[in-house]
């Protein structure tokens, strides 16, 4: 067996953990930009302590970011399972 078919039949449990990893450091860039993208529309002056105004900002701001993320990552989905199945039809 040569080094390049290796790769191919890495360890599972190898695999399983770069996947977590991957999905860790995507979790943490997306927090990252919400805190960016929040920060910015959100916060005037920063002090000790938030007011109402700015808190609500920031819930609303999150709320959004995650909703917009989500449908977002359905809309990939469906336009995934559309070209697999479209590719599916073709071969038949």
């Amino acid at each position: 067996m040569n080094m390049e078919n290796q790769g191919a039949t890495a360890d599972p449990q190898l695999q399983q953990f770069i996947e977590i990893e991957s999905q860790k450091q995507r979790f943490q860039q997306l927090v990252h930009q919400m805190t960016e993208v929040c920060w910015e529309k959100c916060m005037d002056k920063p002090g000790p302590k938030l007011d109402s105004r700015t808190e609500i900002c920031f819930v609303n701001c999150v709320e959004r970011f995650i909703d917009t993320s989500q449908f977002i990552l359905n809309r990939l989905e469906q336009t995934q399972r559309s070209k697999v199945s479209f590719s599916e039809s073709m071969s038949e």
